[in-house]
């Protein structure tokens, strides 16, 4: 999704994958945890937490991190878990849609309203903004796996519906993105990891119909805005369908 693969890339070339590894490592062990909790610690039994385990190890996260998040789940003083969709506009109009998984819906929402209004936003209601995306599979896959063109026939063998390619920055590889229905998800990334070995990640994701180009103060304003957001400790995901330059990109990463 280019507002999510163009979001990546200029945290990267601002220095800021670290700390944004970090993050990702933290979110990836509570939905071990709450997917371990609701499903049972065996991932051949619970899909979830086999989809969940998964990115884990598409992401590099190391095993003890991810056994200790299974166990979590199973512990009696694990908090319960909530999850939310919020959605609102930001600068130029550009539509975003955030996943919640919280312990306390109040202090979530109060967050999440916050770092909209603070940054040139506006929360909306339910569906004010759902209603431009599209809800399917996405599998992620390194570019090393093959060219272009065999990755599209084993996709579409498959049952895939789209596949697309995204750029890597200087010390990241490129991904091959492939995309399917929602149900499907299971079943295509099963025959893709049997062709190509593990997927990255699997995910059932938000995918815009269409893209606003952003730039100038309202690129900036929008950064700073996704930024927020994905600072939030309850928040699991943002998905926006802007599109940015790669020279707006350079001028935003400086």
């Amino acid at each position: 999704m280019a507002g999510h693969s163009k979001w990546a890339n200029i945290q990267h070339r601002k220095g800021r994958q670290d700390k944004a590894r970090a993050k990702l490592f933290s979110k990836l062990s509570k939905e071990i945890t709450i997917a371990s909790k609701m499903g049972g610690p065996d991932p051949d039994m619970n899909p979830r937490l086999r989809l969940a385990v998964a990115n884990a190890k598409g992401q590099s996260m190391p095993k003890d991190n991810i056994e200790r998040a299974i166990k979590k789940g199973q512990g009696g003083d694990v908090e319960e878990y909530f999850e939310i969709r919020y959605e609102g506009f930001g600068p130029a109009g550009v539509g975003l849609i955030v996943e919640a998984s919280t312990d306390n819906k109040n202090r979530a929402a109060s967050d999440v309203r916050a770092a909209f209004s603070k940054n040139g936003g506006n929360l909306g209601e339910t569906g004010s903004v759902s209603f431009m995306f599209d809800q399917v599979g996405e599998i992620r896959f390194p570019l090393s796996i093959g060219d272009e063109e065999a990755v599209l026939e084993a996709a579409i063998e498959a049952g895939a519906e789209d596949v697309t390619q995204e750029e890597g920055s200087e010390d990241e590889e490129g991904e091959h993105v492939i995309f399917c229905a929602r149900e499907d998800l299971a079943e295509v990334s099963e025959a893709l990891e049997g062709r190509f070995g593990e997927a990255k990640s699997a995910n059932i994701i938000w995918r815009p119909q269409n893209l606003i180009e952003v730039d100038g103060d309202k690129a900036a304003t929008l950064m700073k805005l996704m930024e927020a957001l994905e600072d939030l400790d309850d928040v699991s995901n943002v998905y926006a369908n802007f599109d940015i330059s790669e020279d707006e990109m350079g001028k935003l990463a400086s």
